[in-house]
């Protein structure tokens, strides 16, 4: 049997077990998986050198489908070719039976891609349109640091490509001129509702990638012979020294009229209508091949060879021992430093002795300081400057995850906001993702609301109440007070593998801690023992509500100050302390409630002791102001604000 003929049937066989699979889960996208039969045939049977029994080896091919809906006509080709699924030490051959329990509670195909539950053969979670590019261009980043010989594939959808993030993405690929990394466009012309735009068509497509910088072919997605003489260029590489993409025109539905037009979209074919279908891949075969002969003609390439470079990870020194180092001696002497300025110390610290440790920014570094890491000598190479694009930059960080690296990805926290969903994305995937936002809460003053993070920590602490598929948190958020605090946590996040979320600060503080106190993700620190009244407070507010303390003082009042700084944190420890001060707790915070205020708040109900409660928090829009005093005060949140609201808890 011809190549041609070997790609239509196999193809055809994948179709028919997506419609069979769908129908059986009674959801699904099966016309949008049949459009991709072909490519995926060429791809996986026959391109990509990778092994199915190994399908997350380090040296393989990858794929990435960033249009996750499609993801049936990946798993009957899992199933054909028997790759290994399930958890690492649960590991099987995928079988035809197998696909019958998609989208179950217990099977491991999902409704989308998710290498978490058990179908190791992507890396990262997709579905949420719009990300697997910038994932696959982490993949791609992480490789060429890696020295390895490896080859990216990426599928997009048409609809999907109006995602502003895909624009980043393809920015970034041209910028830095990403050649082992194949974008696919899926152009089917269809999305869930009705036709694509005309802006997404394939000739405004390939006129577009023209522009952004990609040489561009445009092939038949059900030709063979087209599909592997484009991919072959990839291979070879463009003759004109720019990232390739290829525009395939495809059919919804391929091979079943039937289901082809608008109406299919994410709704299987059951009964008469699922027999017709199959029906109409049966004829399409018989026109296709002649017969219906073995396909089993394909031989996949192993993975190559190439060795992983060594890496070095090794335990960096004290912030004083460092900046001693390094000639900062003047800045430890002053007693007073950014959390930001000692996050980028770390970094600079962390880099020289890890070389998982890669930096992400997105043009801010000289105020991130993340710029100490990307002048570094021995720490650039690692440094990766996004632009003005917070979509792109995170998902290229779990991307970067998922090759093995620890990402440090840091903006500004007020501008992460607009990349909420690819963190969230992230965690689904996994992610061994570090996320750093700076100049937060009402502190930046001068800049006012549109630069300040206040809904962040709300967002973020909702994370820490659930538990990611390692059974931790699906996030910390640690919120340090001072210099040390930040260099301590930020070894600390290094450390650990999961989802980290920090927020640093844009004024200078004074220090609190010194080398010899230990930061632990979960922990908090008492920097002052009373018995009348717990303050419980976090960064900035630290400061503030120290100041509140000798104020309290002054005024006969004995009050413990907490420094809250993660979340979570030892709940039956702090619990504890607020039993030994009457049960009076007050929560302070720079940001809008639903932080530390409600984390405290869920631990004193779930105790079902008798405690009492009162959270102060930023309760109003901000707006600029020439000092950090002047915002504290505008917020009710300035020492003598804070003192007020005690007494009247104490009832003095």
């Amino acid at each position: 049997m011809s190549f041609e003929a070997a790609v239509h049937a196999q193809a055809i066989e994948l179709d028919r077990w997506s419609l069979e699979m769908c129908a059986a889960a009674g959801s699904g996208h099966p016309t949008s998986a049949m459009s991709l039969g072909h490519i995926v045939t060429v791809l996986m049977f026959s391109q990509m050198r990778w092994s199915p029994d190994y399908p997350n080896y380090p040296t393989s091919d990858r794929l990435v489908l960033s249009e996750g809906h499609a993801v049936p006509i990946v798993y009957a080709a899992g199933a054909k070719l028997g790759v290994q699924v399930g958890k690492e030490d649960q590991r099987k051959k995928l079988a035809y039976e197998d696909l019958k329990t998609l989208r179950a509670a217990t099977s491991v195909l999902d409704g989308h891609p998710n290498p978490m539950e058990g179908f190791p053969f992507f890396d990262t979670a997709t579905g949420s349109l719009g990300q697997g590019l910038s994932n696959a261009i982490g993949l791609a980043e992480a490789a060429r640091l890696d020295g390895l010989d490896k080859r990216i594939y990426c599928i997009v959808g048409d609809g999907e490509s109006r995602e502003g993030q895909v624009a980043e993405a393809l920015d970034f690929i041209a910028e830095r001129k990403i050649k082992n990394l194949l974008t696919i466009f899926n152009c089917n012309e269809f999305g869930q509702a009705d036709r694509v735009s005309p802006q997404q068509s394939p000739e405004v497509l390939a006129s577009k990638l023209e522009a952004f910088g990609f040489e561009v072919k445009t092939i038949d997605g059900h030709a063979p012979g087209q599909i592997r003489s484009a991919f072959e260029v990839f291979v070879e590489g463009t003759k004109s020294g720019k990232p390739l993409a290829i525009i395939a025109k495809t059919v919804k539905g391929w091979g079943a009229a039937s289901l082809q037009g608008n109406g299919w979209h994410g709704k299987p074919p059951t009964g008469d209508a699922l027999k017709k279908a199959l029906t109409e891949l049966d004829q399409k075969r018989l026109e296709l091949t002649s017969a219906l002969a073995n396909t089993d003609q394909f031989t996949i390439e192993p993975p190559p060879e190439t060795p992983r470079k060594e890496e070095k990870t090794g335990e960096p020194p004290s912030l004083t021992e460092f900046m001693k180092k390094n000639d900062m001696e003047s800045l430890l002497q002053g007693g007073m430093m950014a959390t930001r300025r000692a996050f980028g110390i770390a970094l600079r610290a962390l880099g020289r002795v890890n070389d998982k440790v890669v930096v992400l920014d997105a043009d801010v570094s000289n105020s991130t300081f993340t710029d100490m890491f990307k002048k570094d000598a021995a720490c650039a190479s690692r440094f990766f400057e996004c632009k003005i694009a917070e979509q792109n930059m995170i998902s290229v960080a779990a991307g970067m995850a998922a090759a093995g690296k620890v990402p440090f990805a840091a903006s500004f926290s007020k501008f992460l906001t607009r990349a909420y969903d690819q963190i969230e994305m992230a965690i689904y995937s996994g992610a061994n993702l570090k996320v750093i936002g700076s100049h937060s809460g009402i502190t930046l003053a001068a800049d006012g609301p549109s630069q300040m993070s206040l809904p962040d920590v709300a967002w973020f602490r909702s994370f820490t109440t659930m538990r990611d598929h390692r059974g931790n948190p699906g996030c910390y958020v640690l919120q340090p007070a001072d210099a040390f605090a930040a260099y301590s946590l930020t070894n600390a996040m290094a450390e650990y593998e999961g989802v980290c979320y920090m927020r640093t600060m844009r004024p200078d503080t004074e220090f609190i801690y010194n080398d010899d106190t230990a930061f632990n993700l979960g922990g908090f620190e008492v920097l002052a023992e009373g018995k009348d009244i717990v303050l419980a407070a976090a960064g900035y507010m630290v400061h503030e509500a120290n100041k509140t303390v000798e104020l309290l003082d002054k005024a006969g009042v004995s009050a413990t100050l907490v420094d809250l700084y993660s979340l979570p944190f030892d709940t039956d420890g702090f619990l504890d302390i607020v039993g030994q001060n009457n049960g009076l707790v007050m929560t302070i915070e720079d940001n809008f409630g639903g932080g530390i205020g409600s984390a405290v708040a869920d631990a004193l109900l779930e105790s079902g002791d008798g405690f009492t409660l009162r959270q102060m928090h930023v309760k109003r829009i901000p707006k600029s102001s020439r000092s950090v005093e002047d915002v504290l005060a505008m917020c009710g949140l300035s020492a003598d604000q804070i003192k007020k609201a005690a007494m009247e808890m104490l009832g003095v």
